[in-house]
C-alpha cells in the first residue's frame, strides 16, 4: 500500500513552537507528531511511505534516518520540497514517481492527530471506484465540503464569507447538499494526480472542485469513537495533549 504524509507546511500558526523546529517534531505527549502519523500508516499496512519537506527540512531527514528501523516493513522516502513550497497538490504531484506502482495513495497530515485504521479506510475507497476518497466529519468549521445524497463531492462554502463554489449546480439540488469538513486524510487514484500535471503550487481542495463536475470525488465519514484533533495552533495542542492525559489518567 502507498501512503503520503504531507509535513512540509511552514506551521506558522505553531509559533512559537515552530521558530526552531518543523510542526511535524512538534511533540504531542513526549513524542514528534510525525511519528504517531508514521506509526500509524505502518499498522495500517502502508509498504512505501513518502514525506514532503521544506520548513526545517534536514531536521525530518535526520529523524527519519535516525528512527527507519522502528518500522522495518515500510520503505520511507523523502520528497524535497526545500526550494519550492508546493502546497498539498503540488506536493503530490512532485511525489508521485516516488511510488512503485500505480495503486491508489493514502494521505494524511502530519499535524492531525486521529486514530481512524487506514486499512480501513483505503479498502472503502477501492470498493467504491471512486477516483478520490475524503475523510469527513461533522464538525465545526468555516469551510465546509457540499455533498451530494449519494456522498458524492459537489461543492465547498465559505461559512464566514459567504462564498461557494458548486461545480456540479446543473445536476443537484443546492439545498439538497450535506455540509462537512475535510479531515485531512484522502485516497487518490494515481490517474487522477497526473491528470494535474506538471507539477506547480495548488491546493488539492482546489483540485478537487476543479474535477467534481466529470469525475467522482466522494467521503467517508469518520466514525464517532475515532478521535480527532487538528495540532494548528499551541491552543489545539493543549486540547489534544489534554485528551492524552485523560486516557492515560482511566
Amino acid at each position: 500500500m502507498n501512503g503520503m504524509i504531507f509535513a512540509a507546511g511552514l506551521g506558522t500558526r505553531l509559533a512559537p513552537l515552530t521558530d526552531t523546529k518543523p510542526k511535524a517534531l512538534v511533540e504531542l505527549n513526549g513524542k514528534p507528531l510525525i511519528e504517531y502519523a508514521i506509526e500509524q500508516f505502518a499498522k495500517g499496512g502502508v509498504t512505501t511511505l513518502v514525506i514532503n519537506v521544506h520548513h526545517f527540512a534536514q531536521q525530518i531527514i535526520d529523524y527519519v534516518n535516525a528512527n527507519a528501523n522502528k518500522w522495518p516493513e515500510m520503505t520511507i522516502k523523502i520528497s524535497d520540497e526545500q526550494d519550492f513550497l508546493l502546497d498539498t497538490g503540488g506536493g503530490l504531484v512532485k511525489a508521485l514517481n516516488l511510488f512503485p506502482d500505480d495503486k491508489p495513495i493514502v494521505v494524511g497530515n502530519a499535524d492531525v492527530f486521529c486514530n481512524v485504521p487506514i486499512d480501513w479506510f483505503y479498502n472503502l475507497h477501492v470498493k467504491s471506484g471512486r477516483s478520490a476518497t475524503l475523510l469527513t466529519r461533522t464538525r465545526n468549521s468555516t469551510r465546509q465540503l457540499l455533498f451530494d445524497k449519494d456522498g458524492r463531492l459537489s461543492g465547498w462554502r465559505n461559512k464566514t464569507t459567504g462564498e461557494e463554489r458548486l461545480p456540479r449546480i446543473n445536476s443537484v439540488e443546492t439545498l439538497a447538499l450535506h455540509e462537512s469538513a475535510f479531515c485531512g486524510f484522502h485516497v487518490i487514484d494515481q490517474g487522477l494526480i497526473r491528470f494535474w500535471l506538471p507539477v506547480r503550487k495548488f491546493s488539492i481542495i482546489d483540485a478537487y472542485l476543479s474535477v467534481a463536475a466529470d469525475d467522482n470525488i466522494g467521503q467517508v465519514n469518520l466514525p464517532y469513537d475515532y478521535y480527532w484533533f487538528d495540532i494548528g495552533t499551541p491552543e489545539k495542542l493543549k486540547t489534544a495533549q489534554d485528551y492524552c492525559d485523560k486516557q492515560h489518567s482511566k
